[in-house]
């Protein structure tokens, strides 16, 4: 362990100050997909709760009833919901309620999607930010061996051009990493997104059948 320590440490120090900002790079990216994560997560659990909650009223065609736990609750799905059945009780058309479930989505995709984009443009960055740090790194090297001895100009060469390219590692190291975050992330937002449909979907169905519903006739008295 000590071995590997050292020679992580010798690795960034070699690679010069660009290090320095590529760790930042990192550390950024790393707090923003856990906080996104966790968030996702939190949403997938909330909408399944208030669809488990919701489902029983639909049934039965309590509207109310559904609205009263849909306007209590934050989960995104309570949002749509909320939206589709206050147009229920003012409009009958189909149309009018999934239109108001379509704005509905469109208000909490960009909280879904929020901030998740950064680690893309972040790994962008890191890898930006190692290629830069090795030509400023070879240009030194160069500048450097220009004055040396013949005789040393070329162990000097190898050993800087090694140094120099440490900032390209380390950047796609990071790079690399939060790439990988960035599409779980994505395929995370979009199965989110994608259950929230099926449900609007479902919804729209239950609500408008029990809605159009054709009552039965009183019996004729004899």
């Amino acid at each position: 362990m000590v071995d590997v320590y050292t020679a992580v440490v010798k690795f960034f120090d070699d690679g010069g100050v660009f290090m320095y900002p590529i760790v930042v790079v990192f550390g950024l990216g790393v707090a923003i997909a856990i906080e996104r994560w966790i968030y996702l997560t939190r949403t997938t659990a909330s909408n399944k709760a208030v669809w488990n909650k919701v489902m029983p009223y639909l049934r039965t065609g309590n509207i109310a009833g559904a609205l009263q736990v849909t306007s209590k609750s934050k989960a995104a799905i309570a949002q749509i919901m909320t939206y589709g059945l206050n147009r229920v009780r003012s409009a009958r058309r189909r149309e009018d309620v999934e239109q108001a479930m379509e704005e509905s989505l469109m208000e909490i995709m960009p909280r879904l999607e929020k901030r998740t984009h950064y680690l893309a443009t972040f790994a962008n960055i890191a890898t930006l930010l190692g290629l830069l740090g090795t030509i400023i790194g070879l240009i030194s090297a160069f500048t450097a061996v220009s004055n040396a001895n013949p005789a040393e100009k070329a162990d000097l060469l190898s050993a800087s051009i090694s140094v120099a390219m440490n900032t390209t590692a380390f950047g796609l190291i990071v790079a690399i990493p939060l790439l990988l975050l960035h599409t779980l992330l994505q395929t995370k937002t979009t199965e989110i997104v994608d259950s929230l449909e099926m449900a609007a979907v479902k919804f729209l169905n239950s609500v408008m059948e029990r809605a159009t519903a054709p009552t039965s006739a009183p019996a004729s008295a004899d």
